[in-house]
């Protein structure tokens, strides 16, 4: 039905807006007005957390990467989830 929201809609427009917005600020980087939309801060484990069990050895790491250009991405995926 029209009227129904799927959660898994609007995340994957999230994430489809988070890696593009993150792409577009790569590549607006090295353009001198546009170097703006890849202003960020990146947090998370610098140092990955090694877990070794003996038999088995389990990495735990996550970083995470913000900028002006996903935040814009993360805006206008949720923006295209409202008007669907």
């Amino acid at each position: 039905m029209r009227g129904e929201k799927n959660g898994w809609a609007l995340t994957l427009l999230i994430l489809a807006g988070i890696v593009l917005g993150g792409l577009i600020g790569t590549l607006c980087a090295q353009v001198e007005f546009l170097s703006w939309l890849n202003y960020g801060q990146t947090f998370g484990l610098e140092n990955p957390i090694i877990l070794d069990l003996g038999i088995l050895v389990i990495t735990f790491g996550c970083t995470v990467h913000i900028t002006v250009a996903g935040i814009i991405g993360i805006l206008l995926a949720i923006l295209i989830y409202r008007t669907l």
